[in-house]
């Protein structure tokens, strides 16, 4: 599989990556099964993609211990990056961007993901009632202490930054410049896919511009734009698409037009080729710099998104996605 730089730096990971996410948090608890999850990691390695990306707080703390059981066997073939920065309570998530509780999420990721070092460490959400200098200065530490290779960042999510005048990812822009001041960093985390293209009017080029790596997050659109859902199917009330509305019957239903199109383009490279493929190839289209990391927890899923990084899709085909309707319904 192709190789991507993540920063400036010699961090190379494969050009598609594992979200660890759904094996353990926010989609269907029913269809979770620790050794199926286990496979499919084993198989997203297998076919080159050496980046995993979990978080503490995904279970919480579930997800680094069921990526930690394939790392202690396979750590030269993964490229581990995981996040700090929320806490999840019985009701709600809260920010934590004290220093001294950045340290000991550091250490307690490592037990759990049986390492030595993160290879990415990325900020989940600033905390803020906490300068995110004075957290992006206690990660920095981290790597001086060789327990972190690399600082990420996740950006701010729509709703956060919503405001009269404001471009969707003005926030986040604003945190990176105050972090760049502190050590550098060296990825951002995003929702970036089909029915979701607003990081690209400035992050991703704020990323391309100063070397940064760029993680496109839910480039499936939560398994939307894999065409393998069907409007009006209902999800189980702890999936987070329950709640969505973009999810809706009428949503769905009414947004199959994107789905149609990836399927158009699908067609015209092969019988085998997917439109979650063809998705995941238009990411892989919009810098060398974008790594985009669908999230699954089936070994056919893992190794399907794998294959996407050698379809080479054409000038005609990004036009026809281009021509897309936009997505209909609100992603917050």
């Amino acid at each position: 599989m192709e190789r991507r730089r993540i920063g400036a730096g010699s961090l190379e990971v494969g050009a598609i990556g594992l979200g660890c996410m759904p094996m353990s948090w926010a989609y269907t608890a029913s269809r979770r099964s620790g050794e199926d999850s286990v496979r499919a990691v084993h198989a997203a390695l297998d076919a080159g993609a050496s980046l995993l990306d979990t978080a503490d707080m995904y279970g919480p703390f579930t997800n680094e211990r069921l990526v930690g059981r394939v790392l202690k066997e396979r750590r030269r073939d993964a490229f581990v990056s995981t996040k700090c920065g929320l806490l999840v309570g019985e009701t709600h998530i809260v920010a934590n961007g004290r220093p001294g509780y950045v340290k000991r999420a550091c250490d307690a990721s490592l037990r759990r993901l049986q390492t030595d070092v993160i290879d990415l460490y990325q900020l989940h959400r600033a905390d803020p009632e906490v300068p995110i200098e004075e957290t992006w200065g206690a990660m920095a530490e981290l790597v001086a202490a060789g327990k972190v290779r690399a600082l990420g960042l996740c950006a701010l999510g729509a709703r956060a930054q919503r405001r009269a005048g404001a471009g969707m990812h003005d926030a986040t822009v604003r945190q990176l410049e105050r972090v760049q001041q502190v050590f550098p960093i060296s990825c951002v985390q995003a929702e970036l896919s089909v029915w979701s293209p607003e990081a690209l009017e400035a992050l991703v080029p704020w990323c391309a511009s100063r070397g940064v790596g760029f993680l496109a997050a839910m480039p499936l659109g939560n398994g939307f734009l894999s065409g393998t859902l069907t409007p009006g199917q209902g999800f189980e009330p702890d999936d987070v698409r329950a709640r969505h509305p973009r999810f809706t019957a009428e949503m769905m239903a009414a947004n199959q037009p994107i789905v149609a199109g990836l399927r158009r383009v699908a067609r015209r490279h092969g019988d085998s080729v997917t439109a979650a493929q063809v998705a995941l190839a238009w990411l892989l289209g919009q810098g060398r710099h974008v790594v985009p990391v669908p999230g699954t927890k089936r070994e056919r899923w893992a190794a399907e998104n794998c294959a996407a990084a050698e379809l080479r899709l054409t000038d005609e085909d990004f036009a026809e996605i281009a021509a897309l309707p936009p997505a209909q319904g609100s992603w917050d």
